[in-house]
């Protein structure tokens, strides 16, 4: 068996102070919670040889420099502008408390296997267990972790290393998913290391 260790999300514009979630007011503390609750873990990962693997939520920008944002998304994040999520930016950087990772792909939509190159990069490293964590619990997470059972990977999720913006959707989401991945704490994935 090898496994991987797959952050989704885990970005200063969605988690720092400074981040653009925070000046549109889109916080979310259990959110904000998530890198100090991940980092021994991380650490503990990278100990034991276990690749940390970072995924990005990306905006890619239009001709004119301008962000290219999904319609549901500018309906629901309408403070989103130019240089939010770019790749390379400070925004668009793993939180600090999180690095650094063996590998970081960049992501346009939900899963981070759609129009990426994750599952490449799994198979190169003969990875067939991927455990998940990051935000948002019902969003990119959810999306992640059926696809990635969809394309045969063992999944483990970590309950209290996800977040989502409402704790009862979270909640939810962690049920639904349990079909497809072993549901397991943070503290029980990181002592299973050892």
């Amino acid at each position: 068996m090898t496994s991987a260790l797959l952050l989704v999300d885990l970005q200063n514009d969605f988690l720092h102070p400074d981040g653009a979630y925070a000046r549109g007011g889109a916080v979310s503390e259990a959110a904000r919670a998530l890198p100090a609750r991940l980092a021994p873990t991380v650490a503990a990962a990278r100990r034991h040889g276990v690749p940390v693997i970072a995924t990005c939520f990306t905006l890619v920008p239009d001709r004119h420099g301008d962000p290219m944002v999904a319609e549901h998304l500018r309906s629901l994040r309408p403070f989103l502008r130019r240089g939010d999520f770019a790749a390379g930016s400070w925004g668009h950087s793993v939180v600090d408390e999180l690095q650094p990772t063996d590998s970081v792909v960049e992501k346009v939509a939900y899963s981070a296997f759609l129009h990426t190159r994750l599952e490449w990069l799994l198979r190169q490293w003969d990875v067939d267990h991927v455990t998940v964590a990051g935000i948002v619990t019902n969003g990119g997470v959810a999306s992640t972790v059926r696809d990635a059972h969809a394309r045969g990977f063992h999944v483990r999720l970590l309950s209290d290393g996800c977040a989502a913006f409402d704790p009862q959707v979270h909640d939810a989401t962690l049920v639904s998913l349990s079909g497809v991945a072993d549901v397991v704490t943070v503290n029980d994935y990181t002592k299973g290391l050892s």
